[in-house]
Order: C-alpha cells, then sequence, then structure tokens
C-alpha cells in the first residue's frame, strides 16, 4: 500500500514539471532561430565599387590596424556576397586616401570619378574602443560606424543616396569574460570580425538570429 503511494506521488510531482520542462525546451528553441533578412541597400548588385574607411586621429594612431583591415574584409565580404560586384583593390583606394588626405571634403562625384567607380560605400567610424570608458580592467569592444553610399550615376551624385549607424559589439557577454580569458588581438580580431560582417549584411540578403541581444 505504501509503495502505490509513494509511485503516486512521484508521478504527481513528475507530471507537475512537465509544464515547465516543455515551457523552458520551447523558449530555448525559439531563442536559437534563424530569420532571412532582405539588403537594406541592393543597389552594389553588378557595379564597380570603392569602399572607403575612415576615423578621427585617435583611433588612427591608438589603433592603426584597424582601418586597413576593415577596408580589406569588408571588400572581400562584399565581392564573395554581393551579385556580380566588382569591389576596387583595397590597396588602390588606401593609396588614394594616403595621396589625398583632405579626400573627406572633396566633392563625392569627383571622387568617385578619380577611382572610377559607379558606388562608394563610405564607413566613418566615430567610436572605436576595446574598454569601457576610464575602465582598462574590462574587455567591451565597440566599433560605431555611420555608412553611407553614393551613386556616380544618380540623381545627385555629390549626395549619399543613404546612410546607416552600424554597430559592432564583442565579445557577447562582456560581463562574463574577465580580463584574463581573453588578450587584446583576440578582442580587436573578434570586434572587428563582427562590425565588419554587420556592415557587409547591409547589403545583401543574409540569415541572422531572430533574437540577436540575447545574452547566450
Amino acid at each position: 500500500m505504501m509503495r502505490a503511494v509513494l509511485m503516486l506521488a512521484v508521478s504527481m510531482l513528475v507530471g507537475c514539471q512537465m509544464p515547465a520542462l516543455v515551457s523552458a525546451v520551447g523558449q530555448n528553441i525559439e531563442r536559437e532561430k534563424k530569420i532571412e533578412v532582405l539588403a537594406k541597400y541592393a543597389g552594389l548588385d553588378n557595379k564597380r565599387v570603392a569602399v572607403m574607411v575612415k576615423a578621427d586621429m585617435g583611433t588612427l594612431y591608438e589603433h592603426p590596424s584597424a582601418i586597413p583591415n576593415i577596408a580589406l574584409n569588408l571588400s572581400q565580404r562584399l565581392h564573395e556576397n554581393v551579385p556580380g560586384i566588382t569591389v576596387l583593390d583595397p590597396r588602390v583606394v588606401m593609396n588614394f586616401t594616403y595621396q589625398r588626405p583632405s579626400w573627406g571634403s572633396m566633392p563625392l562625384a569627383q571622387v568617385a570619378e578619380e577611382l572610377d567607380v559607379d558606388r562608394l560605400v563610405i564607413v566613418d567610424i566615430y567610436e572605436y574602443r576595446l574598454n569601457p570608458p576610464g575602465n582598462r580592467w574590462m574587455w567591451e569592444g565597440v566599433c560605431a560606424a555611420h555608412v553611407g553610399v553614393s551613386e556616380r550615376d544618380g540623381t545627385d551624385p555629390d549626395q549619399m543616396v543613404d546612410e546607416w549607424n552600424v554597430t559592432g559589439k564583442f565579445p557577447p557577454n562582456p560581463e562574463a569574460t574577465s580580463r584574463e580569458q581573453l588578450n587584446e588581438t583576440l578582442i580587436q580580431n573578434g570586434l572587428l570580425s563582427t562590425f565588419v560582417r554587420n556592415v557587409a549584411w547591409v547589403f545583401y540578403d543574409h540569415i541572422e538570429d531572430k533574437y540577436p541581444d540575447i545574452r547566450k
């Protein structure tokens, strides 16, 4: 008799826990879902494109490799994913910007003409850091930029036809990442990879997390 009572109690306990278990599994499945996101701008398809990256002097001084790395990897990612695109060699673009340090104030149509491209993708970085402000003991990488496109054959080739604010962050969960777990090189590489991916996603259809802000 006692054994039957115990078995009944256990079965009731398991029965009470099952809805919570099913709910937790369902939530985890929902968090892992992917969605297709369409390009915000598809005007790079079948065009000749120059990727141009600029930043303030402080960023250029503290992180001299960041700008060429972003330019190189963004150019490569667009080349691999945008249909029919021809991306101007980043070395040609960087040589152009070094020879004309005031290129940012030039008419965009003139820049496009001198580089002989149909589109300019301009990445203007306004924040780049690996740590929180005033805290060198924690990793919290952020790269944020205004990203714009000009069209040489557009109605006003000296103006951006569209602009977006794009941000990359690394590591995904800085509060759970101690300084000893990662070094500066890994943080910078992770940050640049995330930022380049987010910028590139503006220009082609892609798959991404349905809930990108959920900490994993």
